[in-house]
């Protein structure tokens, strides 16, 4: 009777470990690819030595989870904003480094929480033609520019279909040299990739951002919910080591590296990226 409760019990432990979800061992996929808006600095941008690779703060804390978590995770040039959205939504890329929280978005990928920086909108001017600033009626009766398709959030976005002038621009480079040339009155952008962007065109002095915010967003990593890597251990250790990097300070660390290592390839940049 002894010998027969203990193969019972051997057999027990045996089918609980062969169970999904209670094995001891980590995800199923060692290595991941991710992608994100190449055109988005300090956050990403195609790395000038290997264009078909993005660096910035986002694939910087990537690299740091992958190494957290024991695995490898690419981060690779997949088109413009749309067409790495498209990969992701497809799942032949596992992860977008860096997305606003969007209920299209919620239909075909898994949001990591928290969200790994909190990026300001801004109103930018030029220096000298300042105009009292505080709430949004105070951009009533002027002009603005902003990027194409470009979003601030479901409150401000009706409130500026509603109450204010805006042209859209098919770059933010445009949409800072209509600004300079006295065509708008002011540019709502991101503030940190808008800062990014005057330095690339060298005219961060004649620029100046009004205070405060029309709205500020979280940037998530998310994992497309047709990737053949998107399993519960993955997606729990994720976001337990994205709650360990920002309760340390680590996005605002790379972001402020990445600001700097921007700034320097503007200065000397090393090549233009292949189409």
């Amino acid at each position: 009777m002894l010998e027969r409760g203990l193969l019972k019990s051997v057999l027990l432990l045996l089918g609980m470990a062969l169970l999904p979800g209670l094995s001891a061992g980590a995800g199923k996929c060692e290595r991941l690819v991710a992608t994100g808006n190449p055109d988005y600095p300090p956050y990403l941008w195609r790395d000038p030595q290997n264009p078909q690779q993005l660096i910035g703060a986002n694939a910087d804390l990537l690299k740091h989870l992958a190494k957290e978590l024991g695995l490898v995770i690419d981060v690779i040039y997949t088109g413009p904003r749309s067409r790495a959205q498209d990969e992701v939504r497809a799942g032949r890329v596992d992860l977008l480094a860096g997305a606003f929280l969007t209920l299209p978005r919620l239909e075909s990928m898994d949001y990591v929480h928290p969200a790994f920086f909190f990026s300001p909108s801004v109103v930018w001017v030029r220096k000298g033609a300042e105009f009292p600033y505080a709430s949004w009626a105070d951009l009533h009766e002027r002009t603005g520019g902003t990027l194409e398709n470009n979003s601030f959030g479901q409150q401000f976005d009706a409130y500026a279909k509603a109450n204010l002038t805006l042209e859209a621009a098919s770059s933010l480079a445009q949409a800072f040299q209509t600004l300079l040339q006295g065509r708008s009155d002011y540019v709502l952008a991101e503030r940190f990739p808008g800062l990014a962007q005057a330095e690339a065109q060298g005219i961060e002095e004649e620029l100046l951002v009004l205070d405060p915010p029309i709205s500020s967003d979280g940037l998530y990593l998310t994992l497309s919910h047709n990737s053949a890597c998107n399993d519960p251990w993955l997606r729990g250790q994720l976001a337990k080591k994205m709650t360990e990097s920002v309760a340390v300070g680590l996005p605002e660390a790379l972001l402020q590296h990445n600001l700097l290592r921007w700034k320097e390839q503007q200065v000397q940049p090393a090549s233009v990226p292949n189409p």
